[in-house]
């Protein structure tokens, strides 16, 4: 199972990205959380401590081990370098694990223009393209707002894209822009899971602005999520209403894996 999870800022991608992986886990499933947006904080909704996550060293700042895997050396950045590197051993060299969940930090490009091909770009892509492809754990990805790092093939593969949206125009808009991306990558099948519903009429906007065929599910608002990221407890420890919506959204990703 591969999924991505996306969104603009603050709809609440992450959350919905660490209960999955958790509930994943607790059905027994290897898991991989992979975090690809460059405002990395995947690891505290995961329960990592802001201590453990100073610790961790992004994909993309393994100066050494991009510069020996592509062959870009001082003399020959910016020149010639391999641009379909080895990457297999990384996710299980650089990921620590807490509660039956693996997390990679991939960390993000410096670029002072439009886009980078540029050794740390291209190994960023090699990992995500080889977590996707040849993997057999779940794999859980927690995107930004857009598809970047994924290839035309590497989506194409990917069991579910789940475009995170909350009940206002920005949001939808967003969702509309993803999910052109994908389909210029050639994927026809995007959901949305719908969170901070408040009530009645939210769902009406949402219900609205969003194809039937692609709602997977909604997700009420919920003071105690707000609560426990203040504490710096990850949502997987809250019962109640939120976990209970997103394990309902899980079985659909699951059965919608089978048809």
């Amino acid at each position: 199972m591969k999924i991505a999870v996306t969104g603009k800022g603050g709809v609440g991608k992450t959350t919905v990205a660490a209960l999955l992986a958790a509930l994943y886990a607790e059905d027994g499933r290897p898991v991989l959380a992979v975090d690809v947006d460059p405002d990395a904080n995947l690891g505290l909704a995961l329960g990592f401590s802001a201590e453990e996550m100073r610790g961790v060293t992004p994909v993309s700042k393994l100066s050494d081990l991009i510069a020996e895997r592509t062959a870009s050396g001082a003399e020959g950045y910016g020149k010639f370098f391999k641009i379909n590197p080895r990457v297999s051993d990384i996710p299980d060299r650089f990921s620590i694990e807490r509660g039956g969940v693996k997390l990679l930090v991939m960390g993000t490009v410096e670029t002072g223009g439009a886009g980078c091909v540029c050794p740390e770009h291209v190994v960023l892509k090699r990992v995500i393209s080889s977590l996707v492809l040849d993997r057999d754990e779940v794999v859980i990805m927690d995107m930004e707002a857009g598809l970047e790092h994924l290839g035309r093939g590497t989506a194409g593969m990917v069991d579910a894209f789940l475009v995170v949206v909350e009940p206002g125009a920005r949001s939808v808009q967003t969702y509309g822009q993803i999910k052109k991306l994908a389909s210029d990558l050639g994927v026809t099948r995007v959901r949305v899971v719908a969170n901070k519903i408040r009530g009645e009429s939210d769902r009406r906007f949402i219900e609205e602005n969003i194809p039937a065929d692609d709602l997977l599910g909604v997700i009420s608002y919920s003071d105690a999520v707000i609560d426990a990221d203040r504490q710096s407890v990850p949502p997987a420890e809250i019962t109640g209403g939120t976990r209970a919506e997103i394990g309902i959204i899980k079985e659909k990703i699951d059965d919608e894996k089978t048809v």
